[in-house]
């Protein structure tokens, strides 16, 4: 995206979100560099210099805000938060003290304070959902429910079937035909991602930032009629490489398994945009026109607006008829970021 001084200066000045990410402004009174949302005072233009990556303002000698921390993604997952959900990952049947997190160095409060705030739940009860996800599995493997309970670290069979209860909604020996969405995070250069799968194939991947991505599972949830618990499939696992390899500039065609619902135009139009060639764009106008309703541009921008599978099903390649950016969940500055990579790597 190109951008005058004056249009990004505007931007900061108006605090403007959609611009978040594209440009970092760096005050030279000061020597310290902001994302344009910053809530500071808002120096005169001829005090501020702009960057395209906060990489880039660090190399020039700009420190950052500590305000608005613009060094870090959106909802980048902390550095100890990704140690504990990969030891919970390695051993789901461990259970961690605030005495067991002390002595890896953590402090119990910040721990929960960020899983309440992204899970909605402290890390022991989130340790909990873990087991008894861990639990679910072994159920509908054919484990019987005593082994499944106490192979899960629960020490009690009635303390099991209670929380079982309390999240899936049936008891233990009634879950082997329990349909669930499993919800895990993947880390990736312009932020995490909540990647969903049923086991039929990944049902949702989008950015955990995006507005209004609570009510998207609770749509989620009703569609499919399935309980959404956090837990990991081998589409997650393939999305999760996929991805990585995708980021580094190796992959240009995902093979993932997709399991989308949606009427039968906005599948129309999802494989319209899956057929966007790699490192290209089209404009709405034009998408209408491939799938044979040239007079369906409308119809067309809500479609890829319902999109959940972001990056997969690739609607960051559409744009306006004008050539300009436009409205993207993820936020503009990711679209853009996605182009630059997809036109570096053709």
């Amino acid at each position: 995206m190109n951008l005058t001084a004056s249009e990004m200066y505007y931007a900061l000045l108006n605090k403007d979100p959609s611009y978040d990410g594209i440009f970092y402004a760096a005050i030279k009174t000061t020597g310290i560099f902001c994302r344009c949302i910053c809530t500071a005072r808002k120096p005169k233009q001829e005090n501020v210099e702009f960057f395209s990556s906060a990489h880039d303002a660090i190399l020039s000698g700009y420190r950052p805000c500590k305000i608005c921390k613009p060094q870090y993604l959106p909802d980048q997952t902390p550095t100890e938060v990704a140690t504990l959900l990969a030891l919970l990952e390695e051993n789901p049947e461990q259970k961690l003290s605030d005495y067991d997190l002390r002595q890896r160095g953590f402090e119990p409060y910040t721990i929960r304070r960020w899983f309440l705030k992204h899970h909605q739940m402290t890390f022991h009860a989130f340790q909990r959902m873990n087991r008894i996800n861990m639990a679910l599995k072994k159920l509908q493997e054919g484990e019987s429910v005593i082994n499944a309970a106490f192979d899960s670290g629960f020490e009690s069979l009635s303390g099991f079937s209670d929380s079982f209860k309390a999240i899936f909604g049936v008891s233990p020996s009634k879950a082997k035909d329990k349909s669930i969405i499993y919800l895990n995070r993947i880390e990736t250069p312009i932020g995490t991602m909540f990647a969903g799968a049923t086991d039929n194939g990944l049902c949702l991947l989008e950015f955990t930032d995006r507005r209004m991505l609570e009510t998207e599972f609770k749509h989620l949830v009703k569609r499919y009629n399935a309980t959404l618990v956090r837990g990991d499939n081998v589409h997650i696992k393939q999305t999760k490489q996929q991805l990585n390899e995708y980021f580094s500039g190796k992959r240009q065609n995902f093979t993932i398994t997709l399991d989308t619902k949606g009427t039968d135009f906005q599948k129309q139009v999802w494989q319209a945009l899956m057929d966007i060639p790699y490192g290209t764009t089209r404009s709405y106008q034009e998408q209408a026109v491939y799938i044979g309703n040239p007079k369906a541009v409308r119809a067309v921008a809500n479609a890829n607006g319902m999109n959940q599978m972001s990056i997969i099903i690739p609607c960051h390649r559409v744009i306006g008829a004008d050539g300009k950016l436009t409205g993207y969940g993820g936020g503009l500055w990711r679209k853009n970021w996605l182009l630059n990579l997809e036109k570096e790597n053709r």
